[in-house]
This record gives structure tokens, sequence and C-alpha cells, in this order.
């Protein structure tokens, strides 16, 4: 009798799948890559791949949802840092990963949702919305959390500021994506985009660097 495959094995099989997955469609694109493809890159059988998933959409999705979650768990986690830090952070890995846009799925989401498969069946994949939704949910905490703990005096609702981070930063790398980062000046557009995120969100200047700076000020 064969053993009986656990739930956490099932699951980490999975990711390692899709992590494949993802390299095949960051080459080939989404209109490219197949479902043999994955099994190639993966070194699994027909049968392995298909217990996990029905079709290459369905990869396509479930890969999404994988990579949106770690978003999701950045700013959802209790950081050690303040809430303007954090947000700081997460925009130079935006840089560095929009520098480099050619390693991201961003063509491959292009082709993806301008595809018949999607455009006929939105009622069936409701990604775009559902993502939508969910990355508005966790930015609007993040910021009403960061309010509620003092480090933000918001100038602007937070459901407001989050709707703006999402549309600038999805315009940014679906332009960078087809024009390239020195044609869309990445690093000029995301200093503006921080210099506006800290005018809208007011972040409130810890009272220790505060205390440092000014001890600081009295040695010189």
């Amino acid at each position: 009798m064969s053993p009986k495959v656990n739930e956490e094995y099932k699951k980490q099989k999975k990711i390692d799948l899709l992590q494949k997955a993802k390299q095949v469609f960051i080459h080939k694109g989404y209109n490219g890559a197949t479902m043999q493809d994955i099994m190639e890159a993966a070194g699994v059988s027909r049968g392995a791949l298909y217990a996990y998933f029905d079709n290459i959409e369905h990869v396509y999705l479930e890969l999404l949802r994988h990579e949106d979650r770690k978003h999701e768990i950045y700013f959802r986690s209790d950081d050690t840092e303040n809430s303007w830090q954090q947000i700081k952070n997460w925009l130079n890995k935006q840089q560095a990963e929009i520098g480099s846009i050619e390693e991201t799925l961003v063509l491959a989401n292009s082709q993806f949702f301008s595809s018949a498969q999607y455009r006929n069946n939105k009622e069936i994949y409701p990604y775009i919305a559902t993502r939508y939704e969910g990355t508005m949910e966790v930015l609007t905490g993040f910021f009403e959390k960061g309010a509620a703990q003092g480090e933000f005096a918001l100038r602007l609702p937070a459901e407001t500021i989050a709707r703006y981070l999402i549309s600038f930063m999805d315009g940014l790398i679906m332009d960078t994506a087809h024009m390239g980062p020195e044609k869309t000046k990445v690093n000029e557009q995301l200093g503006a985009l921080l210099f506006t995120l800290e005018a809208m969100l007011g972040p409130v200047q810890d009272k220790t660097e505060t205390t440092e700076k000014e001890n600081k000020e009295d040695v010189i």
C-alpha cells in the first residue's frame, strides 16, 4: 500500500510546479507556453502535472495568485520597521524588479489578459477584479493601521491613496514592459511616486530617529 501524501507535501509540490511554470511563461510568454513545456521544465509526468492543474489557463491563474500573495504577506506582516520605511523598502524592491522586467511575467500577463480565452470567459476567470479588490483591501488596511499607530497623518482617505498607488504601479510596469526602463524613466517616476505618497500619507518621524538627529546636531 503506497503511503498517503499529506497536505503539506501537496502544497509544496504545487508551489514547486508553479515556480517551474513561471520560468516557462517568462521565456515563452503566455501564448507560447504549453503544458508539455511545463512538464519538461519540472521533470514530471503528464499525470503528475494534471493532478494539480486542469490546463494552461489554470496554471497561469494559480501562478498569478501565488505571486500576488507575496505582496499581501509583505503588507500584512508585523514588520519591526515603521510603516513608512516598509513602503520605501517595497518600492526599492519594485525598482529592482522593473529594472529587470524581462525576467518578470509582465509581457505574459499582457498576452493572457488580451487573449480571447480570457475576454470571452471573464465570469469564469474574474481575476483582474478580484486582484484589484484584494490589493485595495490590503493597502487600505496597511495605511489605516499606520495611521492608528501614529505613524501616518493621512491627508487623504486611505482608500484613495491605495487606488492611486495601484494605478500608478500598474501603469508604470506595463509601459516599461513595452518601451523599456530608459524610455519610461523608472527611477525618476518612482522618486516622484515616493514624493506624492509622502505628501498624502504624512509619515510621522520616529521619535527615536528625531532624538538621535538632535543629539548629532548637538555634537556638531
